[in-house]
């Protein structure tokens, strides 16, 4: 699967939209690779012990909770730069979900960028409270983009 320049500047504009409402500054930087399914099951497997393709893995460089991340970001010296992380986001198993679930790649593509992109703020659905704290603020995200369920 091709990697659009439509794809790039709407994964730019989540991570931007995301910088802006959890107050990253441009010293915060962030990975995203797209793959295909094989790469991300190795990593599935190596990292998590899950033998299966998954649609996003996020590998936080801090791993803190969403209640310890911004304050450590927001006071961190405007000279030096800090790598929040990786977000890897498989291709194949997001056009699979885009049809699966009645909306176009390019949404699907913005949903997984901002749930990696959680994650790497200390976000996480383990229990059903944080959960729906995580649905929430994804939602909050891209609906601030334009982004809805429909597209």
């Amino acid at each position: 699967m091709t990697v659009t320049p439509a794809m790039e500047q709407m994964l730019m504009q989540v991570l931007n939209k995301a910088a802006e409402v959890y107050g990253l500054t441009p010293q915060n930087e962030v990975s995203v690779v797209l793959a295909d399914d094989e790469y991300i099951h190795k990593l599935n497997r190596q990292y998590r012990n899950k033998d299966v393709p998954t649609d996003v893995l996020s590998f936080a460089m801090n791993d803190q909770s969403a209640d310890d991340a911004e304050p450590d970001i927001a006071d961190t010296p405007e000279d030096i730069e800090i790598l929040l992380g990786d977000i890897v986001i498989s291709l194949e198993t997001a056009a699979r979900q885009a049809v699966e679930f009645g909306h176009s790649l390019e949404r699907e593509l913005a949903y997984l960028t901002i749930h990696g992109m959680l994650h790497l703020l200390g976000y996480d659905h383990e229990c059903e409270e944080d959960k729906t704290e995580m649905r929430q603020e994804e939602e909050h995200v891209l609906s601030l983009l334009g982004i809805t369920r429909e597209q």
